[in-house]
């Protein structure tokens, strides 16, 4: 018998292939129900313009209970959006992602609140302990805990 989250998982697959994903959302890959990756860029005017990021989701046998760890990929030559809320090696302080995740979010509706939170941004920059944070992070961004002081993202 299949667990929650390969259900859930199954579930969430079958509709993005039969719906596809929104604008600027791309599915590079869903091989298993433990990492899928996405490519996600924001439409319109905005400071990201033309800029595509991917995305990594990994899941545990726990979600949709417990939220996804969910990070850009950053590799050479690929650096992660310059963002308050993203660290140079692609963490993501969220509260969607953290205290505030609910398992009625979908792995789409997670890339598309991130889309937003790129497209209302007024400034690139990182955030103002990124250094420190890099330096210290585990390599799960869910075993960091993050202190959600910005409720606008």
């Amino acid at each position: 018998m299949a667990s929650i989250s390969a259900r859930r998982l199954a579930k969430e697959l079958r509709e993005i292939q039969a719906d596809g994903c929104p604008v600027g959302i791309t599915l590079l890959e869903a091989n298993d129900f433990v990492k899928w990756l996405f490519t996600i860029e924001v439409m319109g005017e905005s400071q990201y313009q033309g800029e595509v990021y991917t995305l990594q989701f990994r899941f545990d046998p726990q979600y949709p209970i417990s939220s996804p760890a969910v990070q850009f990929v950053v590799t050479e030559g690929k650096e992660a959006p310059i963002h308050p809320h993203v660290y140079s090696n692609g963490h993501i302080c969220a509260s969607i992602l953290g205290n505030e995740w609910s398992p009625v979010l979908s792995v789409v509706a997670v890339c598309v609140t991130l889309q937003s939170m790129l497209a209302s941004c007024k400034k690139k920059e990182r955030p103002v302990d990124n250094d420190r944070y890099v330096r210290n992070a585990p390599e799960n961004p869910k075993k960091t805990l993050f202190h959600y002081d910005d409720d606008t993202v």
